[in-house]
């Protein structure tokens, strides 16, 4: 059926690029590699293949056959794919690989454990509270958080579903509502001067701040995870609602049959015999990750992210060694670490992928262009929050879908009214719309490490956390008419 959709759409091509009056997309073949994508990976569970097809269809409909040169190449050797694969990969598998060897995770666990954490709901109100200290930004945020409370949450029978998506959910939605990061400073230089509202970056920084009230899908879905970790939310989607069951009945964190990211060597402690675990060797390397990047941001406007982590897990290598493991065992540690990620790091290097085709067949603009004509001012801010979520639902980026949509959406909303809370209104919406598509879309970065770092199937993920989000989303969606309406 794939084959023959993707055929009859390959000989149709010429008519669509004709009526498309020159925009710079495809018209609904843009869709189908995203479609392809996201359909195959909730249909048959298997995200590889079903990424893999996502741009081989790109590959038919932009007549650029060549999917490996064209598109693979340029992605994988590209500066953000390096970024995730030696950064959020090899570091952070290495230092993975490091704690199941000194046991500095079990021994953060077993401290934890008695200081705070007495049992399931406390757990995963633990690990909503590290998803909200540690805010620094989306892949960030679930790296840290995943990690951290994994081995306290594990031992009281939390589902990885849940760990995911408590983990997921205090990532973007939390920088972005508590933005001690670098989302105003990239927003701004995308809004700077396209309204004389902001005429320059500093206005538009501190305009970031002002609409953070208006972000009603971020602080919804934060609300939302804080009531789901306290057991006070009374609908929880009825897949969620069976993984809590087999969890705290069974014992089994995963769902029979799913296939975790994070391998299972990773998830075991290997101690060297005679070794005595120590706080040390997991507060250091994670304050050493925490201070560098924040206080990066703090002193030079800047976050280094890739320095925080390599030093970060470099800490963690020398305290072991000063400590009494050996050489060979901590680099054969990291090694394992690092074999431990390698399905994330293909998963994330054909996303990856997938955005490029994405970018290259116009889809965002393709979108745009279809919801251009069903504008009206009440329901502006509500449009621009479900096309934001669609268009990082299908390209699995919100700094993406920023880029694309804010240039339009603020120049549409000036239109409409120079009420600077209208304004807010509408710049919140793209915000919440992207963090939504962000957060749910099976091909983002930001949900596939979310399931690495928290030892979660992808799909599972995604399947139990949808409908929580959606929730959250329709909520977002009746206070933006309502604000809307009160503001005009």
């Amino acid at each position: 059926m794939l084959v023959i959709l993707v055929a009859g759409a390959a000989l149709i091509l010429d008519l669509v690029s004709k009526n498309s009056g020159g925009h710079s997309h495809l018209g609904f073949l843009s869709l189908l590699p995203a479609f392809t994508a996201i359909t195959l990976a909730l249909i048959t569970r298997e995200v590889l293949p079903a990424l893999l097809a996502g741009v081989i269809v790109g590959g038919i409909v932009s007549n650029r056959h060549n999917v490996v040169q064209e598109f693979l190449l340029p992605a994988i050797g590209s500066s953000q794919y390096a970024m995730i694969l030696i950064v959020y990969l090899w570091c952070l598998g290495g230092l993975i690989g490091l704690w199941s060897k000194n046991g500095a995770a079990l021994a953060f666990g077993s401290w934890a454990g008695s200081k705070m954490v007495s049992g399931p709901r406390t757990a995963r109100l633990f690990a909503w509270i590290m998803g909200v200290i540690f805010h620094q930004g989306g892949t960030i945020s679930t790296i840290l958080a995943g990690t951290t409370v994994k081995p306290v949450t594990d031992k009281h029978r939390i589902s990885h579903e849940e760990l995911s998506y408590v983990v997921d959910s205090t990532a973007s939605p939390i920088a972005g509502i508590i933005p001690f990061n670098i989302w105003p400073i990239y927003v701004s230089g995308l809004v700077a001067g396209v309204i004389p509202l902001l005429p320059d970056t500093t206005s538009a920084i501190t305009f970031f701040y002002r609409a953070i009230p208006y972000n009603f899908y971020g602080i919804i879905a934060v609300t939302l995870t804080f009531l789901f970790s306290l057991s006070l939310l009374p609908w929880k989607g009825s897949k969620m609602k069976r993984a809590i069951h087999r969890a705290r009945t069974t014992g089994a964190l995963d769902e029979p049959g799913s296939k975790p990211l994070l391998a299972p060597e990773l998830q075991n402690v290997n101690l060297q015999p005679g070794y005595v675990p120590s706080l040390f060797e997991f507060f250091i390397p994670i304050t050493t990750l925490i201070g560098v990047a924040l206080g990066s941001f703090l002193i030079r406007n800047e976050v280094m992210i890739a320095e925080a982590f390599v030093l970060s897990a470099l800490t963690a290598f020398v305290i072991s060694f000063v400590r009494g493991i050996s050489i060979t065992n901590l680099v054969s540690a990291f090694v394992e670490g690092c074999k431990g990620m390698t399905i994330g790091a293909l998963i994330l290097g054909l996303a990856v992928t997938l955005g490029f085709v994405s970018r290259d067949l116009g889809t965002a603009a393709y979108i745009i262009e279809l919801t251009g004509g069903a504008i009206s001012p009440i329901f502006l801010p509500v449009i621009l929050l479900a096309l934001c979520m669609l268009i990082a639902f299908s390209t699995g980026t919100s700094f993406g879908t920023f880029a694309v949509v804010f240039p339009i959406a603020l120049p549409l909303a000036w239109e409409v009214s120079h009420n600077p809370d209208y304004i807010a209104l509408c710049f919140a919406a793209v915000i919440g719309g992207s963090m939504y598509g962000d957060q749910c879309s099976p091909i983002s970065d930001t949900t596939i490490l979310s399931s690495v770092a928290c030892g979660a199937d992808l799909i599972d993920h995604v399947k139990t956390q949808l409908p929580l989000a959606t929730l959250a989303a329709l909520i977002a969606a009746i206070c933006f008419l309502l604000a809307a309406w009160l503001i005009l």
